[in-house]
């Protein structure tokens, strides 16, 4: 029997951790789908495009797969089997069809809660104490196929995403070493997920990392620790005289002593260091920065008394 053709669909870490353990393994690749990079995007993960080329594999960057044109190219690659591991674009029907094994993705969450984009980022802004990788048939609809396997990732409440991502790709590939066989076999196993207990989150925008201080200390802790490096960051801007200024908070705690009568959310309580009052409570910031500057534990330029808006 012919060793069977995996068509491979991947990007970021998780993307280049997959490709690199199913290479390691001398598993037969038709061709690999990633993203050119974006030139505004911090590239802090490795590159799935140059670890294809590396290996002679045919390389394809479509900005998009509607286009008929690639039913007739992805026949040409004579897929058996479909992988999607952090691959950005809805990947159509008629392309799924032509893998005879099926075509089955990763996702970074514990579904079925946490469908969409940025999966980490908002379990970590929302307070969880755990997150996941699945692996799921792939269906029309994000992220809502049958489960084949899945893996929990434990979220401590206090550290940043930074230490995370190596788990979920850990994670990612322990779910691909446990099912590859029977993937490639055609019998991978198939749980129906619990849709009533799906949750879905879109893509995060630059405005969604804006911190309102009228929230209590702990939840604008849990979106500071979810956009720090290599995210873009939870911001805060303030106006004084002729000027806004954004204010890039990259890390801090929650101050256990706070007023117990606080002037109004968002007003410098005092500078070094740097603790700002809450709707309820007090946070207190470490790395931040000025958009444009470089970081500093104790932006300048503030007074006691200040309040960001």
């Amino acid at each position: 029997m012919p060793t069977p053709r995996v068509l491979f669909f991947g990007y970021s870490e998780v993307g280049y951790a997959a490709l690199e353990w199913l290479l390691a393994r001398e598993t037969t690749i038709a061709g690999v789908f990633t993203h050119a990079d974006d030139p505004g995007e911090t590239n802090w993960f490795r590159s799935v495009a140059a670890l294809a080329t590396s290996h002679q594999l045919p390389v394809f960057t479509p900005d998009s797969l509607k286009d008929p044109a690639w039913v007739e190219k992805i026949r040409a690659l004579r897929p058996d089997l479909i992988l999607s591991f952090y691959y950005r674009n809805m990947i159509p029907g008629r392309l799924l069809a032509l893998a005879p094994l099926g075509a089955f993705n990763l996702h970074g969450s514990y579904l079925p809660r946490y469908r969409g984009r940025a999966p980490l980022n908002w379990a970590i802004i929302n307070g969880e104490d755990h997150t996941g990788v699945s692996l799921h048939v792939m269906v029309k609809e994000a992220d809502a196929g049958d489960l084949v396997d899945q893996e929990k990732i434990p979220l401590w409440p206090d550290e940043p995403v930074t230490a995370v991502l190596p788990r979920v790709r850990e994670a990612a590939v322990a779910v691909l070493s446990r099912q590859l066989e029977a993937l490639l076999a055609g019998r991978a196993p198939r749980v129906s997920q619990d849709h009533t207990q799906a949750t879905y989150f879109g893509k995060r925008t630059a405005e969604d990392g804006r911190i309102d201080w009228s929230r209590s200390a702990r939840p604008i802790f849990n979106l500071v620790r979810a956009l720090t490096h290599p995210f873009p960051g939870a911001f805060t801007e303030i106006t004084q005289p002729g000027t806004t200024r954004r204010l890039l908070i990259w890390s801090g705690r929650v101050r256990d002593d706070a007023p117990a009568q606080p002037p109004a959310p968002g007003t410098v309580l005092q500078l070094s260091p740097l603790v700002v009052a809450c709707g309820e409570g007090a946070f207190e910031v470490g790395e931040a920065q000025w958009a444009s500057q470089a970081e500093s534990p104790s932006p300048a330029g503030l007074n006691v008394g200040d309040r960001f808006g």
